[in-house]
């Protein structure tokens, strides 16, 4: 019987010079997230819970390269426009972006050397603004949120470049089965706590890419952790979840990265197990808490998303329920200096009571300690 010989071995497909380019841009994208360490899984510091045996932890998002829980979507923004053949060696990249997803893909653009222009709210913190022009990207403003969708089509029009589209693509553009995505290092990261699979996720909504991830995760896993979306005061996804109606619009959020105008098609709303509507005051107020905390200041979506893990902690105790209630630390405070840790900005511009903001502090202060 004659021997067949083996087959010749495969042949990688002949490179063009944009080839070449998207292969060296795809590799830069995979060689800076190696780079890359794990973010920290924090245990939050609260006696009075956890005589109860209901403990709460944070994975904080702030010690990304670019200080946020956004970098993790623009690197997987970038991927998938790059796989997609949406992007060449001559794009503009353009977003819509309320800051930290435009300073993080400002950062990408820079590594790839395409120019970037973001498209936010003139209300948009001067330190995000920095930021972004600290990595090269150049800042378009519009008087309120609803108004960055058509600036930015129109500028990726005028520039022949491309626009992101984070609302769209969010929840598509990150693997939710692994591959190292935020759910898969959060299970990993709990698995030697006393209650390692979490009775509650806790996240907040801008496109709603994270709450997408996590919660098909979860069911992929078959874990029975449930997911909660803390939704700010003016944000429509909270009716929304209720009514299931993609016609409806809201006046829009006064926090910074969190809460959309308009329903998002990265919202997946079967995929969130309850709602917690945060008012303004209790989001501010729980961002000075926690930040008394930690000793170290978080943004406000951080103080939006600690208000909810509050309340389903009050809500375990009632039921006499135990284990545990995770969320992010979405982003550091030192962005937000001259905004929402200004006493007079927040006056002035949200209209706040500054005095029931330190009496609902301490409140929130009071359940966490055992004296």
């Amino acid at each position: 019987m004659q021997a067949t010989s083996a087959p010749p071995p495969s042949q990688a497909p002949q490179q063009t010079s944009n080839t070449t380019w998207l292969y060296d841009a795809i590799g830069r994208i995979e060689a800076d997230y190696q780079r890359s360490a794990d973010t920290h899984l924090i245990a939050l510091p609260a006696p009075r819970l956890a005589q109860a045996r209901i403990d709460l932890y944070l994975k904080d998002e702030s010690t990304h390269p670019t200080g946020s829980l956004k970098h993790r979507l623009a690197r997987s923004l970038f991927l998938y426009a790059l796989c997609n053949g949406w992007i060449d060696r001559t794009s503009t990249i353009v977003e819509a972006s309320s800051g930290s997803t435009a300073v993080s893909e400002a950062y990408f653009a820079r590594l790839l050397g395409l120019p970037f222009v973001a498209v936010m709210p003139r209300s948009t913190s001067s330190e995000k603004i920095q930021l972004i022009e600290f990595y090269g990207g150049r800042c378009h403003f519009v008087d309120n949120a609803a108004q960055v969708y058509d600036a930015a089509r129109r500028i990726a029009a005028e520039t022949s470049g491309h626009y992101m589209d984070q609302f769209t693509y969010a929840e598509r553009a990150t693997d939710w089965r692994g591959n190292n995505n935020i759910a898969q290092s959060m299970f990993a990261q709990m698995q030697r706590e006393r209650a390692p699979i979490p009775a509650w996720i806790v996240v907040g909504a801008g496109t709603g890419g994270t709450s997408a991830t996590i919660g098909r995760y979860v069911r992929y896993q078959q874990y029975a952790t449930r997911l909660c979306v803390a939704d700010p005061q003016g944000s429509v996804f909270s009716v929304y979840h209720q009514t299931g109606d993609t016609t409806l619009t809201a006046p829009g959020s006064r926090i910074e990265g969190i809460g959309r105008p308009r329903v998002e098609a990265s919202f997946i709303p079967s995929l969130v197990d309850a709602m917690e509507q945060v008012c303004d005051v209790e989001s501010i107020a729980a961002m000075q808490a926690l930040s008394a905390l930690l000793g170290r200041r978080v943004g406000p979506s951080t103080g939006t998303n600690f208000v909810a893990m509050l309340r389903l902690a009050q809500q375990m105790q009632v039921q006499q329920q135990t284990g545990s209630i995770l969320s992010l630390l979405c982003d550091s405070g030192e962005r937000y200096l001259n905004t929402y840790y200004d006493s007079d900005w927040l006056s002035q511009q949200l209209g706040l009571n500054l005095v029931q903001c330190t009496e609902r502090k301490e409140q929130f202060l009071s359940m966490l300690r055992d004296y």
